[in-house]
């Protein structure tokens, strides 16, 4: 699922290309994708994008008179910027908006259909699609520890919940962890203020690190190439192999389509684990 560095850098793409554009045109590849049905796409047509912003993992674009278009990329949900007027052909796409000078368009891989396109009316609508995590980009380390502490759960729970913290998931939740020295199933009660200062720091700097290793591929290009395995990652996608720091094989944690991935302190721990 693209996160928070993903969805700025499209966000950032989509400046260059579509802010104060007229949008000509919504159109709807698949049935499943639109969840909303007032206001309809139509509203939209004809106006000039006028701002893009982020909530959450989700990318907004909002228009005059109040109104937005909330897209929510899910797991295998991607952006494309293509031709004007690009036919919607294969099964995997999902929607277009087109533009004079191009479509941005939106696939999704895979036979589920998960991916989601909101229109709202409003800021009120808007910010119920909101799930009211803190911003940890923007937030102090007080704001950060109550959020996370706010609940006793393990510590990828915590930083994976959007009602707790906004734009992270599973690939950068790993390397937080791994930056942090902590363990993903340690229960957030359980951490001194060391501790939580460690992980405050790490979160930060590893979603401003990304963001920047992502801007820079990226360059004045469009994201086309948006994965949660990426080759620099300390832990995540990487099973069996070694971890930059210890050495030790890096393992993994499978609970339903999630994956986990984290380094055992020593060949012991990892023995008592198993």
């Amino acid at each position: 699922m693209p996160e928070l560095p993903d969805v700025t850098v499209y966000i950032e793409a989509l400046e260059r290309r579509i802010l104060g554009s007229r949008l000509e045109r919504v159109r709807i590849g698949s049935p499943f994708l639109l969840r909303s049905v007032e206001p309809p796409p139509a509203a939209v047509e004809g106006r000039p994008v006028q701002g893009l912003r982020r909530l959450g993992k989700r990318i907004v674009i909002g228009f005059d008179d109040a109104l937005f278009a909330v897209l929510h990329l899910m797991i295998a949900g991607r952006l494309h910027w293509r031709a004007p007027g690009v036919a919607l052909t294969r099964k995997t796409d999902l929607a277009a908006f087109d533009f004079a000078d191009g479509s941005l368009t939106l696939t999704e891989a895979g036979s589920k259909r998960r991916a989601a396109l909101h229109f709202v009316r409003g800021e009120d609508g808007l910010a119920e699609h909101d799930p009211g995590g803190i911003e940890v980009l923007t937030c102090d380390e007080p704001a950060f520890t109550a959020a996370l502490t706010r609940e006793n759960h393990t510590l990828k729970r915590a930083l994976t919940d959007p009602r707790l913290i906004s734009g992270i998931g599973n690939a950068y939740s790993d390397e937080i962890l791994h930056r942090a020295r902590l363990s993903p199933v340690r229960k957030t009660a359980t951490l001194t203020e060391d501790e939580l200062s460690r992980l405050f720091a790490a979160t930060r700097a590893v979603l401003v690190e990304w963001t920047e290793r992502l801007r820079a591929e990226t360059g004045d290009g469009f994201p086309e190439k948006v994965t949660a395995f990426r080759d620099g990652m300390a832990v995540h996608g990487r099973y069996r192999l070694p971890c930059p720091v210890c050495n030790a094989p890096v393992q993994r944690i499978v609970y339903a389509s999630n994956e986990t991935n984290y380094w055992p302190r020593t060949v012991d721990e990892l023995e008592k684990r198993t």
